[in-house]
């Protein structure tokens, strides 16, 4: 009945047709928007964001560039984002600066799924992990994601616990499912006793694997347990990176015969889109397998835009801005078609990942570089116009390659034939 009233009051002030008052409409309407509204509506678009811009990690990015780059991704239509972790100030300070720029600019909307990050006991010290054991710092980890949720109703919609926390290759930090389903039950318990909002949503952000879509190792009772204690799942899938472990399905010349390159790495972005939905389909299905059918959203994919490792011209061939760009808008495709939310990872491209190596695949899957060059993928939103007035450290958002075509497509290779590949395998 309080909603009611409330879009009751909101229609008869934008009646009278009075401006100044016709400003306070959106904020009325969105303080009623809960995660059930904005997960799989394409007017609310998803992305995955890291806004750490240097190769220390421990240089947080300040409130001013936080606020440019949350303008920067509502100008693209963003408008909900996903953090990893906040036992680092950046996710307080991203909220503390959304709401300063909302303070500003009332129609400015964008929604927060807030990351928890959970590790096994020795995670990422010297000692053996005990993965069926958790650290300690998993706690605070979750009652300061609480205390967020509860300072910022308004912004945060959603809780992911736990980031990638139980797929197996996570070989320093991952935990077995007891240990995720613990912490969801948990939050599930503040919302039944009105600590937190019913209407927040709780989840865990892992590999498709990891929710069932892989291998029987992860088909145990906890695992069903915890989908039928989330809200909804957050599958990852990546099929880039399965270019390189499983370069069987990128070797296939099946209907690629007399076609140019272009359309060689076109049908092969299409394959890659329908091996992410695959992925998917198979989560689907051992969820429902189990009795439980609930939402799928996409918590990551992403598309690296240069690697001079396994996905570089001397692997699969796999990364450029020419693919990044087909990749986004066949991720954006798909999900918008099926109702689902994609986290698309990432914005922004972050110095800090994969190490030392400067062409390490971790550090390109940014649509934008850290100086603010958009790569291939937004060119067109360069060319509307979507960013002016915008920054990104300070510059005016321009094309990667000074927007030449040419040269762009002069560093996009076509992927390897198997002769190709296994050539290139023995050299190593």
């Amino acid at each position: 009945m309080k909603n009611y009233v409330l879009i009751l009051l909101a229609c008869f002030i934008w009646s009278c047709g009075n401006d100044k008052k016709k400003d306070i409409t959106p904020i009325i309407e969105n303080n009623q928007l809960t995660a059930k509204d904005i997960l799989g509506n394409k007017e609310y678009l998803a992305m995955s964001y890291g806004g750490y811009r240097y190769a220390d990690h421990n240089i947080e990015p300040t409130l001013k560039e936080l606020k440019e780059d949350m303008y920067l991704l509502h100008a693209l239509g963003i408008r909900m984002v996903r953090t990893y972790k906040v036992h680092k100030p950046q996710a307080e300070n991203l909220l503390k600066a959304i709401t300063e720029i909302k303070q500003e600019n009332s129609s400015f909307e964008m929604y927060v799924m807030l990351g928890a990050w959970i590790d096994c006991k020795n995670a990422w010290t010297d000692k053996a992990p005990i993965h069926n054991e958790e650290s300690e710092d998993n706690k605070p980890q979750m009652e300061k994601a609480v205390a967020l949720a509860n300072q910022y109703p308004d912004i945060v919609k959603v809780i992911a616990v736990g980031n990638e926390a139980m797929v197996k290759w996570a070989a320093s930090y991952y935990v077995e499912p007891w240990v995720i389903l613990k912490w969801v039950n948990y939050l599930q318990d503040l919302k039944k006793n009105g600590t937190l909002s019913k209407d927040l949503w709780v989840t865990s952000s892992d590999n498709f694997a990891s929710w069932g879509g892989g291998g029987n190792e992860y088909h145990v009772e906890d695992l069903n347990q915890l989908i039928k204690a989330v809200d909804f799942l957050s599958v990852h899938t990546y099929p880039m990176h399965d270019t390189h472990y499983q370069p069987e399905f990128w070797l296939n010349q099946e209907g690629l015969e007399d076609k140019t390159d272009i359309e060689k790495i076109e049908i092969s972005m299409l394959r890659a889109k329908s091996y992410a939905i695959m992925q998917t389909d198979n989560v689907k299905k051992y969820m429902e397998s189990i009795g439980v059918n609930k939402p799928i959203h996409i918590g990551e994919t992403g598309w690296a835009s240069f690697s001079s490792g396994h996905y570089g011209t001397t692997g699969s061939k796999a990364c450029d801005e020419y693919k990044e760009a087909l990749y986004y808008k066949h991720m954006r495709d798909w999900t918008n078609e099926a109702g689902m939310s994609c986290f698309y990872f990432e914005g922004f491209d972050e110095p800090w990942k994969g190490g030392n190596n400067p062409g390490n695949s971790e550090k390109h899957f940014g649509l934008f570089t850290v100086d603010g060059k958009a790569k291939h993928v937004l060119w067109d939103a360069v060319d509307k116009g979507i960013f002016k007035g915008l920054t990104r450290n300070g510059n005016p958002i321009t094309k990667t390659y000074n927007g030449d075509n040419e040269a762009l497509m002069q560093d996009v290779e076509v992927p390897p034939t198997a002769e190709e590949w296994h050539a290139s395998q023995n050299k190593h």
